[in-house]
């Protein structure tokens, strides 16, 4: 065994896989996005999407990232990022990327046995509807839920309450110790 593997199993959660993800994309992310990102998390003035579009945003950032033992995308308030996200900051190809993954959704759902909105359905229903609409746009590009999960990702991972108890926040961070091993600073990732 190498010196910095664990004697734990490999398997890694979801949560933690996106966790990874997204922090992988933020190395990659510009300094532009991360100040839109910034700008987006603060209270908007009103609202852009209707309350059909809300409801159906809000039920499917909840099963992207759902509570678990730390916070949910509806907790740190993803889908009123989403929308100001996309009233101030999208450009029109990307709220009409965004509108027809929000309608690719909903119209899943209507297909279905009950033909209920996505919204009313129970989560593993939603899972369903959402593994087949990610299925469905797999090799489209650009792909509208791809956009959905990402503005998702970006939502969460900025979110004060997110850098606070799922990301360990340290604003004023201190020495910088160079290889150490991860199980030394408590199996935590660090934002800054």
């Amino acid at each position: 065994m190498k010196p910095y593997e664990s004697s734990e199993s490999s398997i890694v959660s979801r949560r933690e896989a996106i966790r990874r993800a997204a922090l992988l994309a933020g190395v990659a992310v510009s300094s532009d996005w991360l100040e839109l990102a910034g700008r987006a998390q603060t209270a908007a003035a009103k609202t852009y999407l209707t309350p059909a579009q809300t409801a159906t945003l809000a039920a499917a950032v909840d099963r992207i990232l759902p509570r678990t033992d730390t916070p949910g995308a509806i907790d740190v308030g993803v889908p009123a990022f989403i929308d100001r996200l996309y009233g101030e900051f999208m450009t029109p190809a990307e709220q009409k990327l965004l509108l027809q993954g929000l309608q690719a959704i909903d119209a899943a759902a209507r297909s279905g046995a009950n033909r209920a909105g996505f919204s009313t359905l129970s989560t593993t229903q939603q899972d369903g509807v959402l593994r087949a609409v990610a299925k469905a746009q797999q090799d489209k590009e650009p792909s509208s839920f791809a956009l959905i999960r990402s503005a998702t990702i970006l939502g969460f991972f900025t979110s004060e309450q997110a850098g606070r108890n799922v990301l360990h926040y340290d604003p004023v961070p201190g020495a910088y110790n160079a290889c150490v091993p991860i199980d030394q600073v408590g199996r935590r990732n660090w934002t800054t």
